[in-house]
This record gives C-alpha cells, structure tokens and sequence, in this order.
C-alpha cells in the first residue's frame, strides 16, 4: 500500500514537473511576440489544460492515450518497483533537460522509464514492442506534421491576406495569438495528463493481485479522482513556467510574429487533435517546434536556427534510451534495498 500512495504521489509530481516544462510549447510565442506577459501567459495556459478534462470526459468520452501508455509493459509482467523505478527516472531526466533549457519529450521520458524498468526486470519480452514503435515513430512523425501543416496553413493565410494592411493584419493576429494559445493549450492537456493517468492505472492493475483496496482490473475501471487529479496538477505545474524552455522555443529556433505564432500554435493544436484521435502519445515540445519551424522556413531557409534544432533533435532521440538507462539502475538499486 505505501509503495503505491508514493508511486501515485511521484506520478502526480511528475505532472506537475511536465507542466512547467511544457509551459513553453503553449506560450513561448505568445511570449516572444509580447501579446502576454509571461505571467498572464501562463494562467491563460493552465485554464485551457484543465478545460482539456472536461473536453476528455464529456466531448470525447474516453481516455484513450492512457490506456495506450499502460499498454507499454504486458500486464503480467507490471509490478509496482517497475513503476516506481519508471517515474523516478522520467523525473530525473525532465529535471536535467529543464536545468538545461533543452524543450525534451516528457511522454517519451515516461514511456522509455518505464519499459526500461521492465527490462531490468522482466527482460526484453516484457514490454509490448509495436506500441513502443508506435510511439517512437511520432518522435519524427509529430514535428513533421507540424511542420506540414504550418507550411500548407502559412502559405494559404497569406495568399487570403495578401491585401489587408499589415499593420491591421498584425493587431488582429495578436487576439488571435489568445485563441491560437487556448487551443494548443488544451490539446497539451488533452495529451500529456493522460500520459500520467496511464501510468496510474497500470499500478492500480499491478495493486489488484496484491489485495490492494484501491486495485482495479482494467483501465476502463480508472476511478475519476486519477483524471481530476493529474488536469489539475499539469495546470498548477503550467501556472509555475518554464522559462528557460520559452526562451529556447521562443526565439532561439526562429524569431517569431504575431501572425507566425498563430500559425505555428494552431498547427500544433491540429497535429494533436489528430494524435488524440489515433490514441497516440506524443510529445507536444516535438509538435510546436516542427511548427515553429514550418513557420520560420516559409520565410526563407536560413530563418531557422539550424544548429539549435539539431541540438534538439538529439536530444529527442536520446531520450528514450536515456530514461530507460536510468530507469534501469534505478529499478536495480530498488532491489538491491528490498
């Protein structure tokens, strides 16, 4: 029992974490363009993350990126240390990429924590194969179709926009930016909180046999507490921001207008949008940059910052075999401590 309250409590702190490290994706061009200040950015954020809960339990009606993250581990062969070990390691690693102004994957951190876990201890047969290809494959996926769909929306906006003045053009885009904002906001909800809900209910299913109270024997038995629980804290975690990151998403890729901003958050919001609906976990930092940067290379090539994307793309593909390296020692020093 105590070892499942801590896995929920860390779980829970994880959510948060992940909250003021993807402040940026939301907010960082609403900040560089000085629509918001970044305080006001921030709460504009969190509102929208938890309107996501309800746009989940009531529009939706379902939580189908979490039962996919539970997916990741066979259910035989999920344990509670492998969980433990899993979030302790997704936090370590989205502390040191925050600390470094690196706008890293914080699903791909939780993912890879914990099916490197499960390797440890359970070997390679433990973790369910194609839904990690799934979700690996939007690691490229993501920022592509964001970075399509920034070009496709950029070039039709401005062919329906060519004869209004530009600096009306800029003032309407700046209220835009709010609703552009709002959007990416809640598909950042929408996401994220239910990677975290997935994670809980695989402990809940691991409890189960354990006699737990609390035990449940499948995902679509998730009590309503999880997913209250994990919108409110990625939007308290979003209130706290993540400056370091804005500053990297915000103006070392490309700078960015008014009118850039709207599209690059709508295409976000839309890549999203359509993640949800394929059930697919993906990280929102991959889809707001390969929008940003569908922004800054319909102006010219050269507009984007090259080397600060391939510094983040690195460090994207690192981290799944990173997080799963962590996860693995600590799971083994978890055992080593039994």
């Amino acid at each position: 029992m105590t070892v499942l309250i801590v896995i929920i409590v860390l779980a829970l702190l994880f959510d948060f974490i992940n909250g003021f490290h993807d402040a940026a994706n939301s907010i960082a061009t609403i900040v560089s363009t000085k629509v918001l200040t970044p305080f006001q950015a921030v709460i504009w954020a969190a509102m929208f993350n938890f309107v996501a809960f309800f746009v989940a339990k009531y529009i939706i009606g379902e939580f189908g990126i979490a039962n996919t993250v539970s997916k990741t581990v066979y259910e035989q062969y999920i344990t509670l240390p492998i969980i433990l070990s899993g979030i302790i390691a997704a936090i370590i690693w989205n502390l040191i990429t925050w600390w470094l102004g690196i706008p890293s994957s914080s699903s791909h951190t939780l993912i890879g924590g914990f099916a490197g876990a499960a390797i440890m201890g359970c070997g390679i047969d433990a973790v369910h194969s194609s839904v990690i290809l799934k979700i690996a494959s939007f690691i490229i996926l993501a920022p592509f179709v964001g970075m399509a769909t920034a070009l496709v929306i950029t070039n039709l906006v401005m062919r329906v926009c060519r004869r209004v003045n530009p600096n009306k053009a800029n003032k309407v885009f700046k209220k835009l930016q709010l609703v552009s904002s709002g959007l990416f906001s809640i598909g950042h909800g929408l996401n994220d909180s239910q990677k975290v809900m997935g994670i809980i209910g695989a402990a809940l299913i691991a409890a189960k046999p354990l006699g737990i109270e609390f035990g449940i024997d499948s995902i679509t038995d998730l009590p309503d507490w999880v997913a209250f629980s994990c919108f409110t804290m990625i939007s308290i975690g979003t209130m706290s921001g993540g400056w370091r990151i804005i500053k990297t998403m915000g103006t070392s890729i490309t700078k960015v207008t008014p009118f850039e901003g709207v599209i690059a958050e709508t295409s976000g919001a839309l890549t999203l949008y359509l993640t949800e609906f394929l059930k697919v976990p993906v990280s929102t930092t991959h889809t707001i940059t390969g929008a940003i940067i569908g922004v800054g290379a319909t102006k010219r090539l050269s507009a984007v910052r090259w080397g600060v994307t391939r510094k983040l793309l690195v460090a994207w593909i690192l981290t799944i075999p990173i997080s799963a390296g962590i996860a693995a020692i600590v799971y083994k020093i978890i055992s080593i401590l039994q």
